[in-house]
């Protein structure tokens, strides 16, 4: 078992009630599941996202955190939290890393496996 790792996994959810299609809207909501499956407990401090849209248009988003905080996980341990992203097209698709510091002080690297943002029925 490495001494350094977060596993981590995302499911999306299309939010209708949000998105406004005809303005080239739509808001995806992603729950998120971070677990310290590392041999020692750690904190996230920061984010960074890569969010690709339908058209190739790709945008960063970097900060300390997620939803406002730095979770620290113990060995087995995992943190859940949902968050959203606006596209500009039904189609779209997130990834990333996060950055964490063991309780030794070794930083590390959770990267977050890409997944696709669909309005349903979308995709054919």
């Amino acid at each position: 078992m490495p001494k350094y790792q977060f596993s981590v996994s995302a499911v999306p959810h299309y939010l209708a009630e949000q998105s406004a299609p005809e303005a080239n809207h739509y808001v995806f909501a992603y729950t998120v599941t971070i677990r310290n499956t590392g041999e020692i407990a750690a904190q996230l401090l920061s984010r960074h996202w890569i969010i690709t849209d339908g058209e190739g248009r790709v945008q960063e988003v970097r900060g300390p955190g997620v939803v406002g905080e730095q979770p620290v996980l113990q060995p087995g341990e995992a943190f859940q939290y949902t968050s959203g992203c606006p596209l500009a097209t039904p189609v779209g698709s997130m990834r990333g890393s996060y950055r964490c510091v063991a309780a030794d002080g070794t930083e590390f690297e959770a990267p977050i496996p890409e997944f696709v943002l669909s309005v349903p029925r979308s995709l054919h």
